[in-house]
């Protein structure tokens, strides 16, 4: 697998998700109460992410 997203549970018992590029973690996100509020952030992730603007503040 290339690329790939992750569900997770952390240490805390909340639902995580993490974005992996060649193993490497790319972003991971707030912990979630729910898997299936965890599964809505990648389906956000992946509707809006391809048309998101980039703000550079460097």
């Amino acid at each position: 697998m290339g690329h790939h997203f992750e569900i997770y549970k952390d240490k805390a018992g909340e639902f995580r998700v993490r974005f992996k590029y060649n193993s490497e973690i790319m972003f991971s996100t707030e912990g979630y109460s729910s898997k299936s509020s965890a599964q809505n952030a990648i389906d956000s992730i992946k509707s809006n992410g391809p048309g998101a603007d980039v703000v550079d503040n460097s």
